[in-house]
């Protein structure tokens, strides 16, 4: 791990060769917790135009996504290798034959060697599973479950609609099938303590997932959240208190958790707060600058089947 960490980049290549680049695709999703299957107006965070892309648009049909994903991507870096990743909202909220048709009009393009699709916990099923199950016989299918915390008090503050035993249920419902398994984590609700925020490494190395995200919570326009903060501000991580956050963090990480993302980063134009004003590369560099200094690396305080959270 010469980042200090084992990047999904760094895993991809070594798993397939080279590298491997991830297309985003807008199915026309929506959200249980939107359409008030369980709730209305979502989490609290959420506004999905933080992080889809402009040429990701639900009217468009899914190959055609995937086609200018890979021009763009294949004209950039010369990638060759692709994975679909189903990101806007719950995508896996939809009956099983339309599920089947989308994720395999995803693969039909022969450059798409898998999917990574993103989730709700409490939007899977025996079923479903299945169907994926027999996807990864001949494809990598990463299924992404958004967790955000596993403190109850937080997925409730958050207005997330279901709790962490849900999540720890859908992982057990997903293991031994040929499927990876990830989980999705924001640190810095106002809920939890900076030392609970890092007892949640502990605890989500001893569940058996394969991948993580994390990054910062932000606050973005047109959300619950900024309203939230418009009445009574919410401190936010400041850019050197986060990198010494997130090396901290994944110092406490199982080392063979292959790290998806340890940022976010959401348009100027729609960002409150926080404002790093630095670019994705940026911060990229300096959180592997922070690791070099500190002379230390993902896992170094890692200790299996050892828990500190609450």
């Amino acid at each position: 791990m010469p980042s200090g960490y084992m990047s999904f980049g760094a895993y991809m290549k070594e798993r397939f060769g080279e590298m491997v680049y991830k297309v985003n695709v807008d199915a026309g999703f929506t959200c249980p917790n939107r359409d008030g299957s369980i709730a209305r107006g979502g989490c609290i965070y959420c506004n999905n135009e933080s992080f889809r892309p402009s040429s990701c648009k639900p009217a468009i049909p899914v190959s055609e996504q995937v086609s200018n994903g890979i021009s763009y991507v294949k004209k950039r870096y010369g990638a060759k290798k692709f994975i679909a990743y189903f990101q806007p909202y719950t995508n896996t909220y939809s009956d099983i034959d339309t599920l089947r048709v989308l994720y395999r009009e995803a693969l039909h393009d022969e450059r798409v060697i898998g999917l990574a699709i993103g989730t709700r916990p409490d939007c899977i099923d025996e079923d479903k599973l299945s169907m994926l199950e027999e996807m990864a016989k001949e494809h990598f299918i990463l299924v992404e479950y958004g967790l955000q915390s596993i403190y109850d008090r937080s997925l409730e503050y958050i207005n997330r609609g279901h709790n962490y035993k849900c999540f720890q249920d859908a992982v057990r419902m997903t293991l031994d099938r040929g499927i990876e398994i990830g989980a999705h984590l924001i640190v810095g609700f106002p809920t939890e303590t900076r030392e609970e925020m890092l007892n949640m490494a502990e605890e989500i190395s001893n569940q058996p997932i394969g991948f993580l995200k994390i990054h910062q919570l932000q606050i973005v326009k047109n959300t619950a959240l900024a309203k939230m903060h418009e009445r009574s501000p919410i401190d936010t991580f400041g850019y050197e208190e986060y990198l010494d956050f997130i090396v901290d963090f994944v110092e406490r990480l199982d080392p063979d958790i292959v790290l998806q993302r340890l940022f976010a980063l959401s348009p100027d134009d729609i960002l409150i707060a926080p404002r790093w004003d630095m670019t994705k590369q940026q911060i990229i560099r300096g959180i592997n600058a922070r690791f070099s200094e500190r002379g230390t690396s993902q896992g170094r305080l890692f200790k299996k089947g050892v828990t500190s959270a609450a």
